[in-house]
């Protein structure tokens, strides 16, 4: 009896340290968190570059060249498409492993939110990726009497990983989950 006794004690025991220990590894998903509010920060920073690109566009207008005016709007575009990277990172990843983001009934939610997971939040990023990466290599393009043939190489090859490993990503994707036929 005392056997048992002593069995039902050390099981006790364990399983409050077990618990405990998955209560601190769970609460450890907020050591993202100030990672997340970094990324805010970054997102601000990009803004800043955004609008001083645009206050040095609106102010050389009258001499910039066609080519000179459409790299720096493709400048622009960049910036954009970083930021908007930045933010799905944000929102998708403290929503996925941080905390629910409480804003169901706000009307500017983004829908995308309600269906993301790791694994689309990697597509949708990858698919950023590819489009950062092509309007890099469409600045290239665009100069292309000023550029090196061996860096634009390198960026061409760039740019087909990015757009392979994305396509890669997706069709595992697929294979893994595939869509459910609507009857």
């Amino acid at each position: 009896m005392e056997n048992q006794d002593t069995n039902r004690s050390q099981l006790r025991q364990e399983g409050f340290i077990q618990t405990r220990m998955e209560q601190v590894l769970f609460a450890s998903r907020w050591i993202q968190a100030p990672m997340f509010l970094g990324l805010t920060v970054a997102s601000a920073l990009y803004c800043y570059k955004f609008l001083a690109e645009l206050v040095h566009l609106t102010k050389d207008i009258g001499h910039l060249s066609e080519e000179a005016l459409l790299l720096g709007v493709l400048g622009l575009v960049d910036v954009t498409m970083v930021s908007n990277l930045i933010f799905m990172v944000v929102l998708g990843g403290y929503s996925l492993f941080v905390s629910r983001i409480d804003i169901d009934s706000h009307p500017d939610r983004p829908e995308w939110l309600d269906k993301t997971n790791s694994a689309t939040l990697k597509i949708k990023l990858a698919s950023s990726l590819v489009g950062v990466s092509g309007i890099h290599l469409l600045k290239s393009f665009i100069n292309i009497e000023e550029m090196d043939s061996e860096h634009v190489k390198w960026q061409v090859l760039i740019h087909l990983t990015f757009l392979l490993s994305t396509v890669l990503l997706a069709w595992g994707e697929r294979i893994l989950h595939p869509p459910h036929a609507s009857h």
